[in-house]
């Protein structure tokens, strides 16, 4: 007998699920049916910055596969359709044709929840205005840069500065607009310590962007024609010709709490090792709408990225289709960049590693992208924290110029494989002048963290 598959989502975690489904089990065993709201499937929104930015000619450049390309591989892919209920009791969902307005049930056998996060949008007055952007999906991105031709004057706003904010910052200088960041904490980039945060905030300053740290906004303040003209902060009024969101996404759970799924702390949903929803042996959840294991910490995190969602999928794939696969969690690994600067994290940071009571040592390094004596050496700055007893590295942060940044994935593995800063010490890693100092400036790290557990006791 057929099964039918639904899945909820039409991008990288919800599609990869189906795709790898596919491949296990033919279209007489198993009927995928999938429903996507906007008009683009299986793309990077990653991505949407360099479109934007002028980097990558898009959207197709950005779209992995089509929804015509899924079809072809027996994927009954529905566009343009929300998912507006979920009856868990009676396996089915309701669904509204965004362009016809028809409306009707689909049951299921076996459903996926892939429905991705949502940017964060403060009930602030004016923020609906024409000229106020969050950035999260191919037709956001393109809603942007029609908002970016149509603006007045060439005075960008970005609201917040972490991953996005940053990205998108680069962007609009890019494209030509004087831009103005406000940000709600003090330094750039609360992903990483203040410290390191504070060398992202004065390299944006040298690039031309003006970055205003501890300015909560208060309002979005429009013209007599509705579009935003400023953005309003306890301490002043910044003109702006458009405002792009940039606080960060929270998951999109409406539909799962509305059923009555289990969510975390963070409100997204919690699953298996299998990405099963809890308590639910059909239901299976993955991508920015899910809450993971932290393997440095113990304790369930919220990392909405692209690599885990695309993991996510084939894991669940894997399992609707009869074959076997986990996810064990992460370490919380994250690069991006804001014009020639390199920023990566992986691990803990020192708030992190108080929150969950554990005791650390933190040294900081200054070292070089390539031995000194060659040409194009760069400088980069290397923070390493470690827990005070045991020695066992707890996170890695690097901000740098060119060839700083992919060295985290080093202590990616490190964190991941338990390693302690000593043994991180005899790591055999590749050299030669053209890409390291003798030694690397993670090892380095590494060697003044040994020094001050020791010296800790």
């Amino acid at each position: 007998m057929t099964e039918r598959l639904v899945v909820i989502g039409g991008d990288a975690a919800g599609m990869s699920a189906a795709s790898q489904a596919r491949r296990l089990k033919g279209p007489g065993e198993l009927e995928i049916v999938a429903f996507e709201r906007g008009h683009f499937s299986s793309y990077s929104a990653c991505g949407i910055p360099y479109w934007v930015g002028g980097e990558v000619a898009g959207p197709d450049r950005l779209i992995a596969r089509s929804p015509e390309e899924h079809r072809a591989r027996d994927i009954d892919l529905r566009m343009r359709t929300e998912v507006t209920a979920l009856d868990v009791d009676r396996q089915r969902v309701r669904t509204r044709d965004l362009e016809s307005g028809a409306e009707g049930w689909t049951g299921f056998d076996k459903l996926v929840i892939a429905t991705g996060a949502r940017p964060l949008r403060p009930p602030l007055p004016g923020i609906d205005a024409s000229g106020v952007h969050g950035v999260q999906t191919l037709d956001d991105g393109q809603a942007l840069l029609d908002s970016l031709g149509a603006a007045r004057g060439r005075r960008a706003v970005v609201v917040g500065a972490g991953y996005i904010g940053v990205e998108m910052a680069e962007a609009l200088l890019g494209r030509g607009f004087e831009v103005t960041v406000l940000n709600r904490g003090e330094q750039p980039m609360a992903t990483l310590d203040p410290d390191m945060g504070r060398l992202v905030h004065g390299a944006m300053d040298g690039l031309g962007i003006t970055t205003v740290g501890s300015a909560p906004v208060t309002k979005i303040l429009t013209g007599e024609d509705g579009r935003v003209r400023a953005v309003a902060t306890d301490a002043g009024e910044y003109p702006a010709d458009v405002v792009v969101l940039g606080m960060g996404v929270v998951p999109e759970t409406s539909l799962a709490r509305a059923a009555g799924l289990p969510l975390g702390a963070h409100d997204g949903l919690l699953t298996d090792l299998s990405m099963r929803v809890r308590g639910h042996g059909n239901i299976w959840a993955g991508g920015d709408c899910v809450e993971v294991l932290d393997l440095v910490s113990g304790r369930e995190r919220y990392v909405p990225l692209g690599t885990h969602a695309n993991k996510h999928g084939q894991v669940i794939g894997s399992n609707v289709g009869g074959g076997y696969a986990t996810f064990p969690g992460v370490v919380g690994t994250a690069v991006s960049k804001v014009c020639d600067l390199e920023i990566a994290r992986t691990g803990l940071r020192e708030k992190d590693a108080r929150a969950v009571g554990l005791r650390f040592v933190s040294v900081t390094i200054e070292s070089t992208s390539r031995a000194g004596y060659y040409p194009g050496a760069a400088p980069m700055t290397v923070k390493m924290v470690a827990e005070r007893r045991t020695g066992r590295l707890l996170g890695v942060q690097i901000v740098g110029r060119e060839g700083a940044a992919k060295r985290v994935d080093i202590a990616a593995v490190a964190l991941t494989a338990g390693m302690t800063v000593e043994a991180m010490t005899a790591l055999d890693l590749g050299y030669a002048p053209p890409f390291s100092p003798v030694w690397d400036p993670v090892l380095v790290a590494a060697r003044k963290a040994v020094a001050a557990v020791r010296a800790a006791g």
